[in-house]
C-alpha cells in the first residue's frame, strides 16, 4: 500500500507539472495583457512599458516560468499585476486566493452533505424499485437535471424562490465583517442548483452499480442462507456499488472547487470560480495560474483519495 500511495503522488506531481505547462502557454497566449486591460486608450508607450516591466512581462518566457514554478513549490504565488497598478496593496495571489477560498470549500462542503447521502438514497430506491413507478420517475427527473445547464437550473431557482416567493435573496453578495455561516440564507440557492446536477450524476452511477450488484450469485447466495434483506442491501450490495460511484463524487469534489464559475457568477458568490473570470478579464496572468493550479491540485487530489477509498470498500482489490 505505501508502494502504491507512492507511485500516486509521484504521477499526481508529474501531472500537476505537466498541467503547469499547459496553463503557463494558455495565459500566454491570450490576447493582450494586463497593461492594455488596465490602461485602455490612454495608455501611451512609456506607460505599457513601466506596468509590463513592474509585473515582468518583458523577460523570457523560459524565465517567467521557472520562477512561477519554483515560487509555486514554495507556497508563493506571486503577486498579482492588476492588483499593484490599480490599489498596490494585498496583491499577493496566495492572499487573493485564500480570501475566496473559503467561501467556495463552503459552498462545496454544503452541496457535498445534502448531495451525497441524497443521491446515494435515491439511487438505491430506483435500483431496489426497477422498473417500477418510482424508478421510472426518479430516472426521468435524474435525466432532467442532468440536461438543464448550471444557469438555467439558477435562475429558475432565483425566478421561484427569490421573486415570485421572496423567501430567499435573489443574489449571495456577501456582507463585510457578517460570518458567512450567519449569512446562511444566500447559500441556499447556488447549492441548491450544485445539488441538481450533483445529485443526476452520482444518483444514475450509484443505481447502475446497484443493479449490477443485486444480480450477482453471492447477492444470491446470501439471500438463501436466510439474511435479512436490509442487511444484504446495506452491508453486501451498497459497499461493491459505491465503486463505480466514488469515482463521480471524486470528480464532483475537483469540480465543486474550481468549477463553480457559472453559478458562483449566476448569483454573485465572492468564491473561486468567480475570482478566475475576474483574471481572466483583467488579463491578470499570476492571479490566473495560481487559481488554474488550485483547481487541477483538486481534481489530483480527489481522484488519489478515490484510489484509496477503493481498496478500503473493496477488501478484494491489493495494491502492491
Amino acid at each position: 500500500m505505501a508502494r502504491f500511495l507512492l507511485r500516486r503522488v509521484l504521477f499526481m506531481a508529474l501531472t500537476l507539472w505537466l498541467i503547469s505547462v499547459v496553463i503557463f502557454v494558455v495565459t500566454e497566449v491570450l490576447p493582450g495583457d494586463v497593461a492594455t486591460a488596465i490602461m485602455v486608450q490612454e495608455a501611451t508607450a512609456e506607460d505599457l512599458a513601466r506596468i509590463r516591466e513592474r509585473c515582468g512581462l518583458n523577460r523570457s518566457r523560459l524565465v517567467r516560468y521557472v520562477e512561477w514554478v519554483g515560487g509555486a513549490v514554495r507556497g508563493d504565488l506571486g503577486e498579482s499585476c492588476h492588483c499593484l497598478e490599480t490599489t498596490g496593496k494585498d496583491c499577493s495571489v496566495s492572499l487573493k486566493i485564500a480570501g475566496r477560498l473559503g467561501n467556495s470549500v463552503t459552498l462545496a462542503l454544503l452541496t457535498l452533505l445534502v448531495g451525497v447521502p441524497l443521491s446515494l438514497a435515491l439511487g438505491v430506491a430506483a435500483a431496489l424499485r426497477r422498473g417500477r413507478l418510482l424508478d421510472g420517475a426518479l430516472s426521468a427527473g435524474m435525466l432532467a437535471a442532468v440536461s438543464v445547464p448550471e444557469f438555467v437550473s439558477g435562475m429558475v431557482l432565483i425566478l421561484i424562490f427569490g421573486v415570485w416567493l421572496q423567501w430567499l435573496p435573489t443574489t449571495s453578495i456577501l456582507t463585510p465583517g457578517v460570518r458567512l455561516l450567519e449569512q446562511w440564507t444566500v447559500l441556499v440557492l447556488p447549492a441548491a442548483t450544485l445539488v441538481a446536477v450533483m445529485l443526476a450524476h452520482t444518483a444514475r452511477q450509484t443505481r447502475a452499480g446497484m443493479i449490477q450488484v443485486l444480480e450477482s450469485n453471492y447477492i444470491r447466495t446470501a439471500v438463501l442462507k436466510g439474511l435479512r434483506w436490509r442487511t444484504v442491501v446495506v452491508k453486501h450490495a451498497l459497499r461493491n456499488a459505491l465503486l463505480p460511484a466514488i469515482t463521480v463524487i471524486a470528480l464532483n469534489v475537483g469540480w465543486l472547487v474550481g468549477g463553480l464559475i457559472i453559478v458562483e457568477n449566476v448569483f454573485s458568490y465572492p468564491g473561486i470560480g468567480k475570482l478566475l473570470l475576474e483574471a481572466v478579464e483583467n488579463r491578470d496572468v499570476p492571479l490566473l495560474q495560481g487559481v488554474a493550479m488550485l483547481i487541477a491540485l483538486s481534481y489530483a487530489g480527489a481522484n488519489l483519495l478515490a484510489d484509496l477509498l477503493y481498496a478500503r470498500l473493496n477488501p478484494r482489490i491489493r495494491y502492491s
